[in-house]
């Protein structure tokens, strides 16, 4: 059975938690734990909150026992609404500071596989593949369309931007 976490408006922003997601995804949750604790980044303690959450959910929702069976199956980080700040500087200039937050999403499963019923990746990222039906001319890419008619190059300087147009008058 999956059972997941999330926690959202995270104040770490989503680039940085999922470089710590990328290391426990696929893991036993035993392993996922102690890499998370000796992770030194500050995703890795909030992102190891939400692993625990999740395991608490699987026992707690789906009566799991046996919590070596855990996997990590789906580990996401999106990105939240950012506090947006502004910092004072020289001569009345103002520079803007986004504090990104993020959505920290975890799913656990005790199942064989462990996938079934999660998605890898988003809807709008999957690679599309053709069928391996369709004979190798049509998989072949189109040839290039010929080139629209180009305009003739002049060599003057001044129709290419460059010089002045009229020679300089001698006084």
């Amino acid at each position: 059975m999956i059972t997941s976490a999330r926690a959202r408006f995270i104040r770490v922003s989503a680039r940085k938690a999922r470089l710590v997601l990328d290391q426990i995804r696929g893991k036993s949750v035993g392993d996922a734990l102690a890499t998370l604790e000796f992770t030194p980044r500050a995703a890795a303690r909030l992102i190891e909150k939400v692993l625990r959450s999740a395991v608490a959910n699987a026992e707690h929702n789906h009566q799991v026992r046996n919590l070596d069976d855990l996997r990590v199956v789906q580990a996401i980080a999106d990105g939240g609404p950012s506090l947006k700040r502004v910092q004072p500087r020289a001569m009345g200039r103002a520079f803007f500071i986004k504090h990104r937050t993020s959505h920290l999403t975890i799913a656990v499963s005790d199942e064989v596989n462990g996938t079934r019923g999660v998605l890898t990746r988003p809807r709008h990222m999957r690679i599309r593949r053709l069928p391996a039906t369709v004979p190798a001319a049509a998989a072949a890419p189109v040839a290039a369309a010929p080139a629209a008619r180009a305009r003739p190059r002049t060599s003057s300087p001044a129709s290419r931007g460059k010089g002045r147009t009229k020679p300089k008058e001698k006084k």
